[in-house]
């Protein structure tokens, strides 16, 4: 299923889901223009779970530990992923900062990818393998969104034997399923390193992360 756009006006422009969509990107074609030093910018500014436990029982600084649980969320592998990753921001982003408020949409989207960072290191502490995208952070918006819009309608393109169909589904529905697939397939990836494959783990623990702050946001900051 691919979201065409959701059926939810926003009553504010959402210059901060704009300006976290223009760095990514401004980190991206950054990374195009890296050539063969590309893989030693994954390696240093990517989220290795191994790297990360060896620094703690090293006792590392904590700002050289921690600094790629942030860095790794402006990082892509390509095209796909990260035209994906922030179309799908684009696409539910507005709307959970309209209700959140600008600042503290913010803050709900790093905190989202701290705890997709977390869960993804706990989840494959022997990995190698550098965990970067924004779609740890994202999954956290779709868990606000389905909370605050479950009724919102989402134009989805929907391929049945090879037909596209167009279709109207709501949040709660489309959502669900999305996070249904994500849950199963990590669970039938725990413990194996998929060697650079997706990050299910991170994507469950944004997405939950993102839920449960929800009601904590807006009964704190919005009124």
């Amino acid at each position: 299923m691919i979201p065409l756009k959701d059926r939810n006006p926003s009553y504010s422009i959402p210059f901060v889901n704009y300006a976290l969509i223009a760095a990514n990107f401004v980190v991206f074609f950054y990374e195009l223009s890296l050539g063969p030093r590309l893989d030693a910018f994954f390696e240093t500014y990517g989220l290795i779970p191994s790297r990360y436990f060896s620094m703690v029982a090293h006792h590392t600084h904590p700002i050289t530990r921690y600094v790629p649980f942030l860095s790794s969320m402006f990082i892509h592998g390509g095209w796909l992923h990260i035209i994906g990753n922030m179309w799908f921001l684009f696409i539910f982003g507005d709307n959970v900062e309209d209700r959140l408020g600008h600042r503290k949409y913010l803050l709900f989207y790093f905190l989202s990818g701290l705890a997709a960072g977390f869960v993804q290191v706990f989840s494959s502490a022997s990995s190698s393998v550098p965990t970067i995208g924004a779609s740890g952070a994202i999954s956290g918006v779709l868990g606000a969104y389905i909370v605050m819009f479950p009724s919102a309608k989402i134009l989805t393109l929907l391929p049945i034997f090879f037909f596209p169909f167009i279709i109207n589904i709501p949040a709660v529905l489309f959502i669900g399923f999305w996070f249904l697939m994500q849950f199963f397939s990590g669970v039938q990836s725990w413990g194996i390193d998929t060697s650079g494959g997706i990050a299910w783990w991170a994507h469950i623990g944004g997405f939950v992360a993102g839920i449960l702050m929800v009601p904590i946001f807006k009964r704190r900051y919005v009124t």
